[in-house]
């Protein structure tokens, strides 16, 4: 319902025929990524709303859950398809898009898919590039991962970040700044 919400709003604004099909599914896939699902949740109050309605006594499970990129964005799309089941599409569509206007509309202004940018931009000469995760730190509810982006065996780059994601993004960015 997410997808279709956000496609459906996007298709007649870019005129897909013209910017490409492409084009369209990067700036949806960022739209409605697990970030930007987050970013959703927080500006609405989820984790404050998680947190009233927890059970007393259980304390740092929910904190550890509550800051989960995952379980806001599960919690996001559960909100979605339930307004989706009682108000149907019509009614829920645009209010799913004005709930992700600025992720719309950081999208439309520039893709931030470092990693896809990073391959295409390597495909160019044939090459790939891997990520490996060369250490992680600290707790389960807030580890920390750093990962290493390598071109034909070489190392060209490190990231970090709170989830494996996010340091193979970092690591992607750092590599075409390199480049």
């Amino acid at each position: 319902m997410l997808s279709l919400a956000v496609t459906s709003h996007l298709y007649p604004r870019l005129a897909a025929e013209r910017t490409g099909a492409g084009r369209l599914t990067k700036i949806r896939a960022q739209a409605v990524s697990g970030r930007s699902c987050r970013t959703v949740a927080v500006r609405i109050g989820v984790p404050d709303r998680l947190r009233a309605a927890a059970p007393a006594g259980v304390g740092t499970p929910v904190e550890s859950l509550v800051g989960t990129e995952r379980v806001l964005a599960s919690v996001i799309e559960a909100v979605i398809g339930a307004c989706y089941l009682t108000f149907g599409f019509e009614d829920t569509a645009p209010a799913v898009v004005d709930a992700f206007e600025l992720e719309i509309g950081q999208a439309l202004e520039g893709t931030v898919d470092f990693k896809s940018a990073l391959q295409e931009r390597l495909a160019r000469d044939a090459n790939v590039v891997v990520y490996t995760v060369v250490a992680e730190d600290g707790p389960a509810h807030a580890r920390t991962f750093e990962v290493s982006a390598s071109v034909a065996g070489t190392e060209v780059a490190r990231g970090s970040g709170r989830s494996k994601k996010d340091a193979e993004q970092q690591a992607a960015r750092v590599a075409l700044e390199a480049l």
